[in-house]
């Protein structure tokens, strides 16, 4: 791994030697640079296509597999990953991705993900995207995530994309059988002139299913954000979607939250909220000590968290 590789690395999956206790594949510019598999856990390329295949033995409990990619040269790189998740599984999956350039050639990565979770089991799912590097280039993340949740699983997603991100299309579609759930918690950050479109469609197929999807977002100066999320509900379920925004400057976000109930039974709500940050904060803050931008970084850090 190059050095660049390695500083991404930290930032977006808590890079240290421990990895090499755990499953783990590392992908540097469209290779694979490091691999390791044990007794619950398989990793094997895709067949036919740039990618792996991730098994994770059905009762097993307690693993962390770690699959970050990073893009340290201008290419337009392409992954397909799947995983499959025995029944009564327990297990988190680091993943995250950095693009990084140094000149005016563009640099973008995009990742296909797809979940198949038995039944019962557990995921936890990280990611966290950066943009790195001084060049103009522009760094695109385009990340796309399928997840099947079986019967009593659940899948936790923690996204974040903060900062250095020039362009974004983050979509995200599932299908939830009976008592399984959906817990999604979304963090975005534009700045300058970056651009962001974040788009869930979710069916809750499964009697007493469940999702609730929650996306916190801050768009500062030129920047450009868009929010949609469908959720449908075809059983007795309940469905929540939320998109809170802060804007600053000139930005703009357009929020479009859609809800389709196909079953007398289905419960579902949704929440949009967007304007700027509240006076009274940042007199407060300032009266404290802290500079305007002080707080207003302070507000908007809290905000994210």
């Amino acid at each position: 791994m190059n050095e660049i590789t390695k500083d991404i690395l930290r930032r977006i999956a808590v890079f240290k030697e421990k990895y090499m206790s755990s499953a783990y594949s590392i992908r540097e510019d469209g290779d694979c640079v490091g691999r390791q598999a044990n007794e619950n856990v398989t990793i094997e390329n895709t067949e036919g296509k740039p990618g792996i295949v991730v098994h994770v033995k059905a009762g097993s409990k307690g693993e962390t597999v770690y699959i970050p990619t990073c893009v340290t040269k201008s290419m337009d790189d392409l992954v397909y990953n799947d995983f499959y998740i025995g029944e009564g599984a327990e297990c988190t999956i680091v993943a995250g991705c950095g693009v990084h350039t140094d000149s005016h050639e563009a640099v973008r990565h995009n990742g296909v993900h797809r979940f198949f979770l038995g039944k019962d089991s557990k995921v936890k799912y990280l990611e966290k995207h950066v943009g790195t590097g001084e060049g103009e280039g522009i760094r695109s993340i385009d990340p796309v995530t399928e997840v099947y949740i079986g019967e009593g699983a659940f899948l936790e997603m923690d996204t974040s994309q903060i900062g250095g991100v020039d362009r974004a299309d983050r979509k995200t579609t599932g299908t939830i059988e009976a008592r399984g759930k959906l817990l999604v918690r979304e963090r975005l950050l534009t700045e300058g002139e970056q651009t962001a479109d974040t788009y869930f469609d979710v069916e809750l197929k499964g009697e007493d299913s469940s999702a609730d999807i929650i996306s916190r977002s801050v768009a500062r100066g030129k920047s450009r954000q868009t929010y949609t999320s469908t959720i449908t509900g075809s059983a007795r379920c309940s469905g929540h979607s939320e998109c809170d925004s802060i804007i600053d400057g000139e930005a703009i976000v357009d929020a479009a939250p859609r809800l389709n109930a196909h079953h007398s039974d289905a419960a579902l709500i949704h929440e949009a909220a967007i304007g700027k940050i509240a006076g009274e904060q940042i007199l407060k803050l300032r009266s404290l000590g802290l500079t305007e931008q002080e707080a207003e970084n302070m507000i908007i850090e809290g905000f994210l968290s």
